[in-house]
């Protein structure tokens, strides 16, 4: 787990130590699917090439065997978004911050809560985002998923992606680690979801300077 507090040590609460915003890219992994495993892996890499500090939050304790069973997801949800506060409240995200936020699977509702309830103007990526995590209007938000992905109904959430204008990037065939199973298929796959991810970033974050700078 990041070490929330030691990324405070010498710095502005509000400001780095050049005097620019502060810039942090959040990791809200899947129950089951880790900052290891290639998405996150990938994407995590990716910000701090674009010189994000990353904070990797880790959830612990949450009830498992819970698709299809709607009490054991709220209960996981629910866990899952004390536990990710707990981690960001050394941090004390703001609105003057350069935000990243990178979610898989339930970690997209929590990414999308917390942005939502703390009010932050975050550039968000949903990895396989579950049904829930449309219940929040979201901007900056770019989303992928597979249209087998079992923890889905992929209609009803490209209904909502298309309401909320949020763009979906759709792999036919993938599962929810968007994979089909062959391994160069799904090579190639992480190839472009990581590709398609980076286009988003950069234009995003060189559209917020653009605005910044104009204030």
């Amino acid at each position: 787990m990041t070490d929330t507090k030691a990324l405070f040590e010498g710095k502005d609460r509000f400001m780095d130590n050049a005097g620019l915003p502060r810039k942090f890219a959040v990791i809200f992994p899947g129950m089951g699917y880790n900052k290891d495993k290639p998405l996150l892996y990938h994407a995590g890499k990716l910000v701090r090439e674009l010189g994000y500090d990353v904070i990797d939050v880790e959830y612990h304790d949450l009830p498992q065997k819970i698709r299809g069973n709607r009490e054991l997801m709220i209960e996981a949800a629910q866990k899952a978004y004390g536990q990710a506060e707990e981690i960001l409240a050394d941090i004390k995200l703001t609105a003057r911050d350069d935000i990243i936020f990178i979610g898989k699977s339930i970690g997209t509702f929590i990414s999308a809560k917390y942005v939502y309830d703390h009010n932050l103007s975050a550039i968000q990526i949903w990895y396989t985002p579950v049904e829930p995590t449309y219940s929040f209007e979201s901007k900056k938000t770019a989303a992928f998923i597979g249209d087998a992905d079992p923890w889905s109904d992929y209609d009803k959430v490209k209904k909502k992606a298309d309401s909320l204008e949020i763009p979906l990037y759709t792999y036919s065939g993938c599962n929810h680690s968007l994979e089909r199973g062959d391994t160069i298929n799904d090579v190639e796959t992480l190839m472009d979801v990581i590709r398609k991810t980076s286009e988003y970033l950069k234009a995003n974050i060189i559209h917020r300077n653009k605005k910044n700078v104009n204030i």
